[in-house]
């Protein structure tokens, strides 16, 4: 990769843009597609930036549904055709006693994370108020069916239903354009949720703040394109645009931001 490319990237993610420069060498010599777990935006944007440098290798991402927040990747030649059975994803319709319980997403989220499995077998929860789904990697899901049959004290069945059959989520997001000091992960925090800088630094420091599903290591950590922090009791935040500087020297970025319930 050349010195340029490396500019936009952070040294922590080095060993992912290794893997991938892994998988696009194996497509190159191999001739022959290759399939990802789920990765988050800011990993299928690396993937992509550098997709882009290779004139014999393609790429295709594909959560299940439009507008999946984790997707699989399809690596593939330039003579391949990628069909939607290429992506190997189950969708579940989570069976449960709609009239009796509700179910949240941190539960159904935390259940599948420790279900002994790696976090990037599984993609979106979704719900669109009563209904809930999820989808994870096909070969996964005969597992789940076996494992999971209940959320918190909620007894659940899993349904395995086809892709079609996908609800249509809540879309809790909502977008806005502003301006920050910096891409510190305090500032963005501050400016999304409306805290005071301090307050921001707080949660952070008591590990109340992620970065891309991950620990976020401290409060001056300096946020990337697709980067996205959850927020404990306050939401999630998601860099979705830097747009230059104002005449006051202040960075004018766009913000997807969906807030706790």
């Amino acid at each position: 990769m050349n010195d340029n490319l490396k500019q936009h990237f952070r040294d922590s993610e080095a060993p992912f843009i290794e893997q991938v420069t892994g998988w696009l060498r194996q497509v190159a010599d191999q001739y022959r597609p290759i399939l990802t777990a789920f990765l988050n935006p800011r990993q299928i944007y690396i993937a992509q930036t550098l997709v882009n440098q290779l004139d014999d290798v393609r790429m295709r991402a594909s959560g299940g549904f439009e507008g999946a927040e984790l997707q699989r990747i399809l690596f593939y030649p330039v003579y391949y055709e990628p069909e939607v059975a290429d992506f190997q994803i189950t969708l579940f319709n989570i069976v449960y006693p709609v009239k009796f319980a509700t179910l949240k997403h941190g539960q159904i989220l935390g259940t599948l994370a420790n279900a002994g499995v790696e976090r990037d077998v599984f993609g979106d929860i979704v719900t669109d108020g009563t209904t809930w789904q999820f989808v994870c990697e096909t070969e996964m899901a005969s597992y789940f069916e076996e494992q999971i049959d209940r959320f918190g004290k909620t007894k659940v069945h899993l349904t395995a239903v086809p892709l079609s059959a996908v609800i249509t989520p809540e879309d809790d997001w909502e977008t806005v354009t502003t301006t920050v000091s910096s891409l510190r992960a305090d500032s963005i925090i501050k400016a999304a949720f409306n805290l005071s800088r301090h307050h921001a630094k707080e949660l952070i420091e008591g590990a109340k703040v992620r970065l891309n599903w991950a620990d976020l290591p401290k409060a001056d950590y300096e946020l990337a394109l697709l980067d996205m922090l959850s927020v404990n009791h306050y939401g999630r935040v998601r860099l979705a645009e830097i747009s230059g500087e104002t005449k006051k020297a202040r960075l004018r970025i766009t913000l997807n931001i969906i807030h706790s319930k």
